[in-house]
């Protein structure tokens, strides 16, 4: 929700207006590096000056011309990645590192001196498997991996530190000639933006000057690069121009325009890169406003002689070179280097954290609007559901549901009863979602702005004194939430005793947390604010709403003493967020290709560690047409987050209201979404405690596949479902590839199974949602669907196991009360492992350190690619008791039906097919 600017706010339907945000040539530490690199200032690394530690190396690195030194320092860590941190060797103040994302002491791994001298160096990790090739002048370090070049730094000479001056007013001329690091005339200097800078009626005064950082990576065989969201772009990354970077910087973008590279809600500045026999990840630790640049060359054979019969040729090799600015901090960058997307993951989550074990009840389906008017219409449509049979886990108010905008606290009027209002949700055993904005209303009467206010609690002006901007409440001063008191006392907001009228089923939605501020530059804060620690806010803009996320999650744990999951979703993110909720894709638009372009903007989240992602279903803004909506739907069950939502001035769009064709449709699609939720609660726990990405692009499942590379249409929930969303209008025919030339993929509706390795043309029909099990796993899911997941905890299972084409399979099976911390600080969980090998289907234990009673059975299981009719079908206890199964066997499909069984997820067995 965005927009506007008056205390009555108005709500607007149009797109973004571009000229609201700047482009990269509107940028001006952009615009100097572009000109300031153009002119071959070289950097030189004095060797002589190298001193091995314990944990880094460091070494000076010097300006040709400016003749400023730096300071560079390498560092081994464990599992095969390398940090690079360079920053001015004496800096007149100390500049801004990113604080509080890395988890931990980071495990070091001393490197050795293999040789080197003045001109070079070779640092090693002492196994041989990593080496550091740094050389000196010009400045670059190559990254070798099993004898290979895999990535060169500094190698196209862009490394770039602007370093921090006297303000112009305390220099006398000559100190000024000498100080300034930028060669520029008087009159362009206004142009360069060195030390003021304006967009549209805004000036940003820099206080510290021209501070930028930069530098080049060029990445050797590579040619498909993918992640730094958010954009509303594809999932592989695309060349750029001059003044077409991607940018990362949090905006409130309303109808964020498709197919482009401006910065959005959130900022994640991570870059992975894969080519047939590895993956690699740059991990840019910067907060502030960054552009990235790309240029693939792809592979190419020169022509070298025209001598003899054939012409020789030379194999050139592809590279990718992805040029890093950021407008200030330093320069702190890891270097993953895989060489397997499941290490790439592994090793960004023990730097960053993996994704939170959310509640159970949060990947059940959302119902969302802005706004449900009040207690009645909560009710009305709560029993909306129920009337039309379909599930559902979590009702959500928007801003009006508070007296004014003001944030924990219910309008009298519309919400008298709020408690009354969610028992009536907890006797369904469904919960409440309320939204939690960073801006408070500047207000006398209004507790949480007084005492806030009292203790100094909000962003400052340059000058001193509270800084305030416009948003939903009119004025407002935003909390600040880079400071550990501040996060300390908003955690304390949602104690049930200081949050008048919320209960333990009450879960939060922070949004506007980039932070947006209406009438600011590009509708947020000014970059001259500031914050604790005196930090400017262009030195941790993209880092404010994750901190928000951080202290609501925290709010909510203290609030039930540490025993309960929270669940808070965040539309502002960075790198890290994964660990303290989910996200969404921001304030999309009710068209088709909004539809489409979902798929690549939440594969680009999953393989940046944030699994837990979704996208509007049936888009925020403009009323979406019946097909849309369901065709939404059906893609969005799924997805790892799955709530519907609309803006206040658009059509009532609750499931049932478009007739009873599509209500069957889209009820369908939502209880699809539930019978899987065992297989979805599995795969989230693999995120969490293995790092594997929900929902995962197609190259991540079959990585010697180049024909994988750049789909973005499909995509694979866990390594088991083939996913391909319809989201084109009026579609009878969707293509669809089918990796593994080994594979066997199933329909599990039909049976009808297809190998591998070929694009499919599948018939649908708006019933059809195509999705494929992949031979060789085993998928369980609930026979049964509540009205919501708590009415499921002990209904039955069904297993549906997919032969490969060697007729095994392979699955797992999570389970735990779905709510507590109990599943890590008491061990009370099941984690099973299914496997189907030699005719025998077996159920055991896949972690012993584990244990949960539990009243669930198998009740049914279906064999998918079974080729010849058993004679006798038995299950096996632990016991050694064996027990005759009636069964029921299909030639035409090659599948074997078993029902009516009662086998306990949670004890041994085997199911002997004879």
């Amino acid at each position: 929700m965005e927009a506007a600017g008056k205390e009555e706010i108005s709500v607007e339907d149009e797109a973004v207006d571009k000229d609201s945000f700047r482009d990269c040539s509107k940028i001006a530490f952009y615009r100097r590096q572009k000109q300031q690199l153009s002119k071959n200032s070289t950097y030189r690394a004095l060797l002589d000056s190298v001193t091995i530690g314990r944990e880094s190396t460091t070494f000076q690195i010097i300006n040709e011309a400016t003749k400023h030194p730096l300071l560079a320092e390498v560092y081994g860590i464990e599992r095969n990645i390398i940090r690079l941190k360079i920053n001015e060797e004496t800096p007149l103040k100390p500049r801004y590192e990113v604080s509080d994302v890395l988890v931990g002491k980071l495990s070091t791994v001393r490197l050795i001196s293999c040789s080197g001298d003045t001109e070079s160096l070779i640092l090693s990790d002492g196994k041989g498997d990593l080496k550091c090739h740094i050389t000196a002048n010009p400045f670059k370090i190559d990254l070798v991996s099993e004898k290979e070049v895999i990535m060169s730094i500094n190698s196209l000479g862009q490394l770039y530190f602007e370093h921090l001056q006297i303000p112009e007013k305390q220099r006398t001329t000559k100190e000024n000639e000498k100080s300034t690091s930028i060669d520029t005339s008087q009159e362009d200097q206004e142009d360069l933006g060195l030390w003021e800078e304006k967009f549209g009626n805004f000036l940003d005064v820099k206080a510290n000057g021209p501070a930028s950082i930069g530098l080049d990576f060029s990445l050797h065989g590579f040619e498909h690069v993918y992640g730094i969201p958010q954009h509303a772009e594809s999932h592989q990354l695309k060349n750029t121009r001059d003044g077409d970077a991607y940018r990362l910087y949090n905006l409130d973008v309303y109808g964020y325009q498709i197919h482009d590279k401006m910065g959005i809600y959130g900022s994640v500045p991570y870059l992975l890169a894969h080519k047939l026999d590895r993956t690699i990840g740059i991990f840019w630790l910067n907060a502030s406003e960054t552009l990235v640049e790309i240029n693939t060359e792809p592979a190419a054979e020169y022509t070298l002689t025209q001598v003899g019969p054939a012409a020789a040729k030379q194999k050139v090799r592809s590279r990718t070179d992805v040029h890093w600015i950021s407008e200030s901090g330093i320069i702190d960058v890891f270097l993953l280097t895989g060489p397997t997307p499941s290490d790439i993951f592994k090793q960004y989550s023990c730097l960053t954290g993996t994704q939170v074990m959310p509640p159970l009840f949060s990947l059940g389906y959302h119902q969302c609007r802005w706004n449900y008017e009040d207690e009645q219409d909560v009710r009305a449509v709560d029993a909306g559901f129920d009337d039309h049979d379909i599930p559902y886990d979590v009702m959500w108010l928007d801003i009006e549901h508070t007296e004014g905008k003001r944030y924990f606290t219910w309008d009298k009027k519309r919400f008298p009863n709020p408690k009354r209002m969610q028992e009536l949700l907890r006797s369904k055993k469904r919960k409440l979602v309320v939204i939690s904005d960073p801006h408070i209303k500047v207000d006398p009467d209004y507790s949480v702005y007084t005492k806030a206010k009292e203790q100094g609690f909000f962003v400052r002006t340059c000058e001193g004194g509270d800084f305030e901007g416009v948003c939903w409440p009119g004025l407002s001063s935003y909390l600040d939430f880079t400071n550990p008191k501040v996060r300390e006392w908003y955690s304390g907001l949602f104690a049930f005793p200081a949050y008048q009228g919320s209960t333990d089923i009450l879960f939060i939605w922070n949004d506007m947390n980039e932070p947006s501020v209406f009438r600011g530059p590009e509708q947020t804060m000014q970059k001259n604010a500031i914050h604790h620690g005196n930090w400017e806010h262009r030195e941790l803009h993209n880092i404010y709403g994750y901190y928000q996320q951080m202290a609501t999650a925290e709010g909510l744990i203290q609030r039930s003493k540490g025993k309960e999951r929270p669940f808070v979703l965040s539309r502002s993110f960075f790198a890290g967020s994964q660990k303290y909720g989910a996200v969404w894709t921001g304030d999309n638009t009710a068209e088709w290709s909004y539809l489409k372009i979902s798929i690549p903007m939440l594969l680009t989240l999953s393989i940046t560690g944030i699994s837990f992602c979704g996208a509007d279903v049936g888009g925020f803004i403009g009323n979406p047409e019946a097909e849309l909506l369901v065709r939404w739907y059906q893609a969005g069950a799924y997805q790892p987050f799955f709530r519907g939502h609309a803006s206040m001035n658009t059509k009532r769009r609750e499931p049932w209201l478009f007739g009873k064709e599509y209500t069957q449709l889209i009820r369908e699609a939502i209880r699809e979404r539930y019978t899987l939720l065992p297989y979805l609660y599995s795969l989230f726990y693999q995120a969490h405690v293995a790092s594997e990405p929900v929902m995962r692009p197609l190259w991540i499942e079959f990585p010697n596949e180049v024909e994988t590379f750049g789909i973005e249409d499909e995509y694979m929930l866990g390594s088991a479902l083939l996913v391909h969303p319809v989201t084109e209008p009026k579609a009878t025919m969707v293509d669809v590839f089918l990796p593994g030339s080994n594979e066997i993929w199933y329909d599990p509706k039909t049976s009808a199974c297809w190998e591998g390795g070929c694009t499919m043309k599948i018939p649908v029909a708006l019933d059809t949602v195509p999705v494929f099990q992949r031979g060789g796993s085993v998928v369980p899911i609930k026979t049964t669907v509540g009205k919501s997941t708590g009415w499921m905890a002990d209904a039955p299972y069904r297993l549906r196991v997919a032969l490969s084409t060697k007729g095994s399979a392979v699955g797992e099976l999570y389970l735990d009360d779905g709510h507590s911390f109990r599943y890590l600080h008491q061990r009370q969980f099941l984690h099973r492992k299914l496997s189907f090998c030699s005719s025998v289907l077996t159920n055991s234990c896949a972690d012993k350190s584990g244990h949960f009673p539990s009243k669930c059975v198998v009740e049914q299981i279906l064999v998918l690619g079974l080729r010849k009719e058993p004679s006798s079908v038995a299950t096996h206890s632990s016991d050694g008791k064996a027990q005759p199964v009636a069964f029921v066997y299909c030639a035409g499909t090659s599948t074997l039906s078993l029902e009516k069984l009662s086998l306990n997820v949670d004890t041994d067995w085997e199911v002997r097919i004879q």
